[in-house]
């Protein structure tokens, strides 16, 4: 029997089709195009800002109690085109890091390296691959802990995701290791320059003052996250079936985790040795040296040439492989540029400080015992505009530390609503180009990975919301 069934008028329906969640690239610039229809109904202001010097670095920020109604400049149809272009001029570090990142990789999986890296260990872990998972997010959460590690995640999806499909888990769960990992470690920082050592400049506090607190909460976190994902990865070695990404991965082309078994050559061990050095000079070079994307790149660079020498690959081989390396970090690499053509909307339109102004009153009009949650509250929603720590600080903090004076906050509580809600909803929204492109790279679509983590993001709140608590009525009495 025909599956089209004719009507009275003799018609064939015609089988509906299928609905499709847009593309990323859709998707954002879809929140772009939002974005620019608020500033037509968001009021025009600005503060008045200064240069100043915070633990060492001289930063930009805003000037409390000036904030005034400035001349109103929507976005316009043509600007809002622009904001693509602009987006990308200003995270061009970051999209040139990512290929940089991407093509030293493709000449590492040229010399076959990790190929057969991967296979030994995961002959080596077999039954016992779950007791992996907490070691690495361990690892992950420690550098987000200490030095901020974000940006520094982005080379590690590429080795992580393979790894984990061997060992029977998902790409979910490779992800996961390093977003969730360096996540949870970022959001309950002790020690972080980024987030924590400026927002307490700011508040003008000694510098990772609060420490044992924040060590407690970092356990807290990491502990609770790291749970979350051993549940789902143990549930998916079970039943492959139940992966949320079952289906794509099953359709990967993951020729590099055949099941053959490879014994390591001479020159494999020494690329992977190199590959392990270029970590560890990676993590001395971003803690004791400052080193930030430009150093990274070029340590990668290295790396890559110099495998691809000690693999014996020819001249042309290492540059076809470095080219077939940026060619699968396309999307990863030009959705950074997308995210940020949001924030260049709500900058040249004048409407963040407007934002700003208004959370700022509304958190000023609640009482003492609701106020730092007020604050936690209005830091999370501005970190879906704002998701750069550093950059979220300067611009709320100068606010946010008199407003502290004035409500019975303590200042380090303050600090600690600005960090909580600064890191948690990094794993989730749109406008993290740190995020959007690991889940490019590692091929998840967004709507899965919400679907999947948001009982743990809203767990983060509900656990920070109760840390913040305690510490506001108990700890840190203004």
């Amino acid at each position: 029997m025909s599956e089209n069934v004719s009507t009275a008028g003799g018609n064939a329906q015609k089988p509906k089709k299928k609905w499709e969640f847009p593309h990323v690239f859709a998707l954002m610039f879809g929140l772009i195009i939002i974005t620019a229809v608020l500033t037509y109904f968001i009021p025009a202001g600005e503060y008045e800002r200064e240069t100043t010097n915070v633990n060492g670095t001289e930063r930009t920020v805003v000037i409390n109690d000036t904030y005034q109604e400035a001349e109103g400049s929507p976005t316009g149809f043509f600007e809002v085109f622009q904001t693509v272009h602009k987006g990308m001029t200003q995270s061009a570090d970051i999209i040139f890091f990512i290929f940089i990142v991407g093509g030293a990789f493709g000449i590492l999986n040229a010399t076959k390296a990790i190929e057969t890296g991967l296979a030994n260990l995961s002959m080596k872990m077999a039954d016992k691959e779950i007791y992996l998972i907490p070691v690495i997010m361990s690892l992950f959460a420690l550098g987000g802990g200490t030095f901020g590690m974000s940006e520094e995640t982005i080379p590690f999806i590429m080795i992580l995701v393979p790894l984990a499909i061997k060992l029977g888990f998902d790409s979910l769960t490779g992800a996961a290791m390093v977003i969730i990992g360096s996540g949870a470690g970022f959001t309950a920082s002790f020690m972080n320059p980024f987030t924590v050592g400026v927002a307490q400049g700011i508040a003008e506090l000694p510098t990772f003052s609060g420490m044992a607190i924040r060590l407690v909460m970092w356990i807290i976190f990491v502990t609770i996250n790291i749970t979350f994902v051993m549940l789902y990865a143990r549930k998916v070695k079970k039943n492959p079936e139940k992966s949320l990404m079952y289906k794509i991965d099953s359709d990967r082309k993951l020729d590099n985790l055949s099941s053959q078994y490879n014994k390591l050559t001479g020159r494999q061990s020494i690329i992977i040795g190199l590959l392990v050095a270029t970590v560890i000079i990676l993590a001395v070079g971003v803690i004791y040296f400052d080193w930030f994307i430009l150093e990274i790149a070029s340590l990668f660079l290295i790396m890559g040439v110099i495998a691809g020498f000690v693999g014996n690959l020819r001249v042309n081989q290492i540059a076809e492989s470095f080219i077939e390396g940026c060619k699968d970090l396309i999307v990863g690499a030009l959705v950074v540029g997308f995210a940020y053509g949001i924030l260049v909307v709500l900058e040249e339109s004048n409407t963040i400080d407007t934002i700003l102004f208004a959370a700022s009153n509304l958190v000023s009009q609640l009482p003492t015992a609701f106020s730092a949650i007020g604050m936690y509250v209005f830091q999370s929603i501005l970190n879906f505009l704002v998701p750069s720590g550093s950059g979220q600080a300067a611009l709320t903090m100068p606010i946010m530390t008199p407003l502290s004076d004035l409500t019975g906050v303590s200042r380090q509580t303050a600090v600690l609503a600005f960090q909580l809600g600064d890191g948690i909803s990094n794993s989730i929204t749109p406008t993290a180009g740190v995020l959007m492109a690991s889940l490019a790279i590692a091929k998840i679509p967004w709507t899965t990975w919400f679907r999947w983590v948001i009982p743990l993001i809203l767990l983060s709140y509900l656990v920070g919301g109760i840390i913040l608590t305690i510490v506001h009525m108990f700890i840190w009495i203004a």
